[in-house]
């Protein structure tokens, strides 16, 4: 009697073994599901760093002439009245000094 008890309760033990370490829900399972929570956590945090930028330049826009004056500036050329406009065009080397080297 005690045989067959043992041998029941090895099997059982087995089973349950079989199912923490290869079964659904298994310790392998688990750690995978950790590491792509970790992974979605660091994701929604850089969005929601760029989302705080982005809500930071909307309240500007909406509150502000400044970032809509740069935005200007920067994407159309805006020149006010009264404004010099310079342009600084990088010196290029001269074919004669070129073909020297």
């Amino acid at each position: 009697m005690w045989r067959w008890l043992s041998l029941l309760l090895l099997v059982l033990a087995i089973f349950l073994q079989s199912r923490l370490w290869w079964g659904e829900g298994s310790v392998r399972e688990v750690r995978a599901m950790r590491a792509q929570v970790a992974a979605q956590q660091q994701q929604n945090e850089a969005l929601r760093k760029r989302n705080a930028l982005l809500e930071a330049e909307v309240a500007d826009l909406k509150n502000g002439t400044h970032a809509i004056e740069a935005h200007a500036r920067s994407e159309l050329g805006l020149i006010k009245p009264g404004e010099t406009f310079y342009q600084v065009v990088p010196a290029q080397p001269s074919r004669a000094s070129s073909a020297n080297q």
